[in-house]
């Protein structure tokens, strides 16, 4: 049994859209406004800068591939099975991990209606309808599991953009506040930033993980990924700007938006950002659920991950499986860890995914130099993409250093665990085809 090629263009662009804008929007905008001040715009720009290097790399290195399983898939041509398999199971922790964070930040939100969802018995059943009814859409089929994304994607933009329109025109209107004054963040303040921001930015590389659904991957991909990046920019930098326009003191709530909406046009607008970023964060996690299952299937394919994860419903042609094992897993971490600890981690977590596959780019193109290309040529080429790389491995290296031990920890139990995978499986991995 096979997978139906469903996703067109715009359903990936809107799985992109969907990865990336989730909680950051409505989280970080206070975070680092009451870190950085003013010169928090400045941060969103390098933020989306780095992030830029990688996305090219990511665009290329996707345009050669029809296959599912994305980032794992990529390294596995580049740097062989090992590699992959730790870079296959950190994307898949990434992935639940950042699930886990949407889910905390859906409880959080929906407690400004429902104050028992913010009590321990409130989250665990926010959180178990929150993934379950989303699990069992995509169980039904990936075309029911695209339209769902597809209309998030819809929905969450039409919020941000009246917050845009309304933050301006406030700001036009020289109601802008001045802003407690805050103490000058050193070069360790602008890394923990960045690091957030990256939260934020993050989420694009779920995008690739379905490409063997897509119709037609090594055109639409990279359109879709450069083109929502460019999008969500000017979003984050708009939010930010409203945020800082409106609030003295933007650290003072950890909903930003709600607050601004607050100010500029009283209580209901708060009630209107807060519906804003329920949808948003569920528009998440319903791109998400459906490409999230297609990583650990493909890996389970070639060895990687448990056999029974690979295994494709007869009537549905999804990967069943795979789809409530990876809903199971985001309901348990979302229900152990708080959400700051989660963002944190989460963030920490994907700078060795993106380190590996920007620095695939350039050894496919060493190969294609070599006439010894394992894969298809590249139907997107990145403008000076080495340099990219260089640029994009040197970020993901240099602010995974402000890990903390308990990130630490978690990483290197993950590794571990990968490792034991990889040596106790061996066989069943050969007879795949799967050793170096």
């Amino acid at each position: 049994m096979t997978l139906i090629r469903a996703l067109g263009r715009w359903s990936l662009a809107a799985l992109v859209l969907n990865g990336i804008i989730g909680s950051g929007v409505f989280v970080l905008p206070g975070t680092v406004g009451g870190l950085l001040g003013w010169a928090s715009l400045w941060a969103w720009l390098i933020a989306a800068a780095l992030t830029g290097a990688m996305v090219f790399c990511f665009a290329e290195v996707a345009s050669r591939f029809s296959e599912s399983g994305g980032a794992y898939l990529f390294t596995r041509e580049a740097f062989g099975p090992f590699a992959a398999l730790q870079v296959g199971w950190l994307s898949y922790f990434v992935r639940a991990i950042t699930a886990a964070v949407q889910a905390n930040v859906f409880s959080t939100y929906l407690a400004e209606f429902f104050p028992w969802a913010g009590t321990r018995v409130g989250g665990l059943i926010v959180t178990s309808l929150f993934i379950g009814i989303l699990a069992a859409i995509n169980i039904r089929g990936v075309v029911s599991g695209a339209r769902t994304s597809n209309g998030f994607a819809i929905v969450k933009l039409t919020p941000l953009i009246l917050f845009g329109v309304l933050g301006l025109f406030w700001i036009g209107s020289g109601k802008t506040v001045a802003p407690d004054p805050i103490a000058a963040a050193g070069l360790g303040g602008w890394m923990n930033a960045l690091l957030l921001l990256m939260f934020a930015y993050g989420g694009f590389e779920s995008s690739v993980i379905p490409l063997a659904e897509a119709k037609n991957p090594g055109r639409d991909m990279p359109f879709a990924l450069l083109g929502t990046l460019a999008l969500v920019t000017v979003f984050y930098m708009v939010a930010q700007l409203v945020v800082l326009a409106t609030l003295p003191d933007p650290d003072a709530s950890n909903r930003a938006l709600a607050s601004s909406m607050r100010v500029m046009i009283g209580a209901g607008g708060a009630v209107f950002i807060t519906i804003a970023a329920l949808v948003s964060v569920y528009g998440w996690l319903a791109s998400n659920m459906l490409t999230v299952p297609r990583l650990s299937m493909a890996m389970a394919e070639r060895g990687d991950f448990p056999a029974a994860l690979a295994r494709i419903h007869p009537e549905f042609l999804t990967p069943v499986r795979s789809i409530l094992a990876f809903a199971l897993l985001s309901w348990g971490l979302a229900n152990m860890a708080g959400l700051l600890q989660n963002l944190s981690l989460s963030a920490v977590s994907r700078l060795f995914v993106y380190g590996f596959v920007c620095a695939s780019l350039p050894v496919f193109r060493r190969h294609d130099a070599n006439g010894s290309a394992a894969v298809a040529p590249a139907k997107f080429r990145a403008p000076a993409g080495v340099l990219l790389a260089a640029v994009g491995v040197a970020a993901a290296l240099a602010l995974a250093t402000r890990m903390n031990t308990r990130e630490a920890v978690t990483m290197t139990i993950v590794v571990g665990l990968a490792t034991v995978h990889w040596f106790m499986n061996g066989r069943r991995r050969a007879a795949l085809g799967g050793q170096s």
